[in-house]
């Protein structure tokens, strides 16, 4: 699979990005250096770029994010949500448009790496939560927009790329498994969509049923 990673960087993304090419996958993996993709002359150039190396896309993973800090929503300033909306909203939109095209000709997949926040209310990260659940109408939006040769699907994770920092005590036990997972488990659902043809429009929850549990700590 011809594949570009947007936020294929980072602690999540690279991980994803290794297990794929394991698989066989051919993976372009950009971060924030290969250019700011809520920028749409950006993004058509990263797009283009992926194109050229790969000869061709089958899959766009919309990876990128920013603006994930903890914040009193009182204190949150407009830097702060041109962060939140602009890789996740921005780029997820200026980069799929750009792709569109060559997508049709492989009647390929594009995936949304959204974030259980875009189902659940934290109130410390709202700048986020917009963000996310914006992104997540993209999914079903663009399903409808680009069938019948692109499916559009979206990944919502839980707690699966913890940093060293993090209380996994705290993070398992806010999943009804009671556990934390790992970027792994994100690249064996991309792995099934990319085979699932009778998918589209809809999202996978790998979450550890993070979503099932009642209420919300306000946490990531």
């Amino acid at each position: 699979m011809r594949t570009l990673l947007t936020g294929g960087t980072g602690k999540l993304g690279a991980a994803v990005a290794e297990r794929l090419r394991g698989e066989g996958w051919q993976v372009l993996a950009a971060g924030s250096r290969d250019g700011d993709v809520s920028r749409a002359d950006a993004a058509r150039a990263l797009v283009g770029r992926a194109v050229d190396e790969l000869s061709g896309l089958d899959v766009v993973i919309n990876g990128a994010a920013a603006g994930f800090e903890a914040k009193p929503f009182e204190q949150v300033s407009e830097a702060d949500v041109d962060a939140a909306l602009g890789a996740t909203v921005k780029g997820s939109f200026f980069v799929t448009q750009a792709a569109t095209p060559h997508l049709r000709e492989s009647r390929g997949l594009v995936v949304m790496i959204e974030d259980v926040a875009a189902y659940q209310p934290w109130p410390a990260f709202a700048a986020h939560c917009a963000a996310k659940a914006a992104q997540a109408m993209l999914t079903r939006t663009l399903a409808k927009a680009l069938a019948p040769d692109v499916r559009v699907c979206g990944i919502a994770p839980g707690p699966v790329a913890l940093e060293p920092g993090d209380d996994r005590e705290r993070r398992a036990a806010e999943t009804a498994l009671r556990r934390v997972g790992s970027p792994d488990d994100i690249a064996g659902a991309i792995i099934y969509l990319a085979g699932a043809d009778f998918v589209t429009g809809a999202t996978i929850a790998v979450d550890g049923g993070r979503l099932l549990q009642t209420g919300s700590s306000g946490h990531a």
